[in-house]
């Protein structure tokens, strides 16, 4: 479990490679100066930064088997980047995209996908329901709605091969609970490394039917 911004650090180093150590330091100096104009997370938390947003982040490496194709990395209700930019920077050459509505926050992200210059890295503004349905290798989203809503709204993305992942806070283990039966089953929860509390939601929605 990691309890410090060093130990942080140093898991975003052995997951990521010292190449991306620069690239995170620029972000997280960019998002203490953006966050005096728009809030893009919790003033406590940029003490914090790389636990609670970075490390928190590239954590979901540790969970794409090494066999996976990755066409695509979808990330819905990226907000600050957490955690798709997070991804786009540890594995540049690896295709993400961004889908976050708020205007702000586009452009903010815009900004920093060129400054960074993340090639592979681009962004969906507008909402999820009028994103053009393409096949996803993982589907990402860090407090972007309930989990059945998140499946119905997303399983225009899902394949049978696709692998979700999901930080959900304290309440992974109950929302996979509250899940149809046969959605219940493809899910299971691994606990967060950066919050004892806390858990990421993993599984396969076999074609994420609606619920």
């Amino acid at each position: 479990m990691i309890s410090s911004e060093y130990e942080a650090r140093e898991l975003v180093l052995n997951l990521c490679g010292s190449d991306s150590i620069a690239r995170f330091e620029l972000v997280a100096d960019r998002l203490r100066q953006e966050n005096t104009r728009q809030n893009l997370v919790s003033a406590a938390s940029l003490d914090s930064v790389w636990q609670r947003h970075i490390a928190d982040s590239v954590q979901l490496l540790r969970h794409v088997p090494r066999e996976t194709a990755m066409d695509l990395w979808l990330d819905l209700g990226t907000g600050a980047g957490f955690p798709g930019l997070a991804i786009a920077i540890a594995r540049p050459d690896w295709n993400v995209c961004l889908v976050e509505s708020r205007k702000r926050r586009v452009e903010w992200l815009g900004a920093m996908i060129a400054e960074l210059d993340l090639r592979q890295c681009r962004i969906e503004g507008k909402r999820l329901e009028l994103v053009d349905p393409v096949p996803a290798s993982v589907i990402s989203a860090r407090a972007f709605a309930p989990l059945p809503k998140l499946l119905d709204l997303s399983r225009r993305f899902s394949t049978d091969d696709t692998l979700w992942l999901l930080p959900k806070g304290r309440s992974a283990g109950h929302e996979v609970s509250e899940l149809p039966r046969q959605l219940r089953r493809m899910f299971h929860v691994e606990p967060s490394l950066t919050d004892p509390e806390s858990g990421i939601v993993i599984g396969r929605a076999k074609e994420a039917k609606p619920v």
